[in-house]
Order: structure tokens, then C-alpha cells, then sequence
């Protein structure tokens, strides 16, 4: 018998085996019922004697308490508000709180003191991006936050921040302060250590990039069968060479997969671009198809 229909007799066994049990019921209820006044009839004393030996047949349906469910909020990241102070903060001057940034800073930190940069300064960054969040208690942030200087100058700033555990307020509790920026991490050995010499696969990589990026030809006629995959639109580049292509394997033979590390150079009117695509390519009936445009590193052969 089918999964199907033993799920559906089962259901439709349930209510019968509950209907047969209630009338069970209700069939020793009208029998106690008759014994009683069999023995009200008989007189007291058998009347006392049937009580104490009649078994309780019903007894009260007892609710299903609901299992209790618990969800734990996840904890509101103030990166965000963070990265909008400390932008705002480096823009104003306590000589001028008037001023749209500095009135911004303040009610976004209205205990903290404004700077004080000199007249002739240009400390105004460029651009301010927050690039690390650590919660250091329950509803207590430390953020950390990037501002870069047009002449190249980069300073991190630490911003005490709360939040509340719904994520709906924030506050920045103290002044920033300078500190060093995140360490560099060790860059794991590249997996494509296989060099594809020129030919179809180099050739059939470049023309499905070009096609990708500069609209040169259709991106469809390089796809392998039931992948989808959309040039990028309008075209950022006008011309695009191949410099070299890197496998993560040997390259097989008909009917199996590499995967690629193709590094290119694009190319538009304002100058000229070194690009990197990861890509996952399938030999079939002799040529060599894209199967997917992957962006993270694969390892052992395979997609991580």
C-alpha cells in the first residue's frame, strides 16, 4: 500500500476510533444509570453498596497544554548607526553647532563633546565605513569604524554604542576613540595551481568574459545546457583580453568539470582594469561550456 493511502486511512481511522470509544462511554453510563435505580429500588442498603462498587467511568477531558515555543531575538548589529555618527562627528566643529552635521552628531550623541578642528584644516574624511561589530555585553556594542582622508591618510575609531534587544533605538553612550585597525589575516594558498596553456578552454573562458562584459556576441551560446546567466548590463567595458587561466585541477576529459581561476584585463575610456573570475566550466561533445560564475574559492575539487 502507498504512503498516501495509509496516511489517509490513518486520518480517517482516527475520528471512527474516537466515535467507538464515546459511545463505549456513553453505553456504560446509561448502564450504570439502570443499576442505580435498580438499587433505589431495592432499598438503601443496596443503594450504598452499588456506590462504593461502581468504577468512575468518566473522567474530565483534560485540555493539551500547547508546547511552548522560545525564540531568541537576534541581537541588533548598530554598525549602521555607528558609521552615520561618526560621519557626521568628524564633519562638525563645536565653534559652529548650527551646522547641519553638527546638529545631526547631536542628537545622535547628545553627551558627547563636538571637536574642535582648527580653521584651516582639512580633516573632513572622504568616506567613513564601519568594519567591525563586537557585543561586549547584553545591549552593549563597541563598533569599529574606517575613516579615509583624500590624501590617504586611514583612521579607525571605536564608538560605544547601545541597543535595545528589539533593534528599534540606539545610542552612542561615550566619545570615539582612535584605535589600530583590524590586523591583516594570512591568505590561504590558492587552490588553482594548474596552468592552462592556450587553446579551447582558454579560448572558449575569454570569449564567454568578453561576451559577459563588453557585449561582444551572445553570453547564451557559451552557457552549458539549463544554466542561466545574464551579461552584465550596459556593458562596463569595450574591449577585454585573457592574461592567463588557472585551473583547481588537471583538465579532464569529455563530459567532466574544471574549475578556473581566469585573470583578464577589461578596458574603457578611462583606463585599464585588472579583473579576476572564478568559473566552473564543463567539457561536452568536444567544447567547452560555462556552468556556473561561482565567487567563492573552491578546494579538493569542488565548490566550497
Amino acid at each position: 500500500m502507498s504512503p498516501g493511502k495509509q496516511a489517509s486511512q490513518s486520518e480517517a481511522a482516527a475520528p471512527m476510533a474516537a466515535g467507538a470509544r464515546l459511545e463505549a462511554m456513553r453505553r456504560r453510563v446509561r448502564l450504570t444509570r439502570l443499576a442505580v435505580w435498580t438499587v433505589i429500588a431495592a432499598g438503601p442498603v443496596a443503594l450504598a453498596v452499588a456506590v462504593a462498587s461502581t468504577p468512575a467511568t468518566v473522567e474530565a477531558a483534560t485540555p493539551a497544554k500547547p508546547t511552548a515555543v522560545r525564540t531568541t531575538a537576534a541581537a541588533a548589529d548598530p554598525a549602521g548607526y555607528a558609521q552615520v555618527f561618526i560621519s557626521a562627528w568628524l564633519r562638525s566643529s563645536a565653534d559652529d553647532a548650527t551646522t547641519a552635521q553638527a546638529r545631526l552628531a547631536q542628537s545622535l550623541a547628545p553627551d558627547v563633546e563636538l571637536p574642535h578642528p582648527a580653521g584651516d584644516a582639512q580633516s573632513k574624511p572622504e568616506s567613513v565605513t564601519a568594519v567591525r561589530s563586537a557585543q561586549r555585553d547584553t545591549g552593549a556594542w563597541s563598533v569599529t569604524v574606517a575613516a579615509q582622508y583624500a590624501d590617504g591618510r586611514l583612521r579607525y575609531y571605536a564608538v560605544p554604542v547601545t541597543a535595545d534587544r528589539a533593534g528599534a533605538s540606539f545610542a552612542v553612550t561615550g566619545a570615539p576613540g582612535v584605535v589600530a585597525g583590524p590586523g591583516r589575516a594570512d591568505v590561504p594558498k590558492s587552490p588553482y595551481g594548474v596552468t592552462v596553456p592556450e587553446g579551447d578552454l582558454a579560448s572558449a573562458v575569454g570569449e564567454f568574459l568578453a561576451a559577459y562584459l563588453t557585449g561582444a556576441g551572445e553570453v547564451s551560446r557559451y552557457l552549458a545546457p539549463g544554466v542561466t546567466l545574464t551579461a552584465v548590463s550596459p556593458a562596463p567595458y569595450t574591449a577585454l583580453s585573457v592574461e592567463e587561466v588557472l585551473a583547481a585541477e588537471k583538465v579532464p576529459a569529455d563530459g567532466t568539470t574544471v574549475h578556473v581561476l581566469a585573470r583578464v584585463e577589461a578596458r574603457d575610456t578611462d583606463g585599464r582594469w585588472p579583473l579576476a573570475y572564478q568559473l566552473e566550466v564543463t567539457a561536452r561533445s568536444g567544447r567547452w561550456e560555462v556552468a556556473a560564475l561561482e565567487s567563492e574559492a573552491v578546494g579538493d575539487g569542488g565548490v566550497r
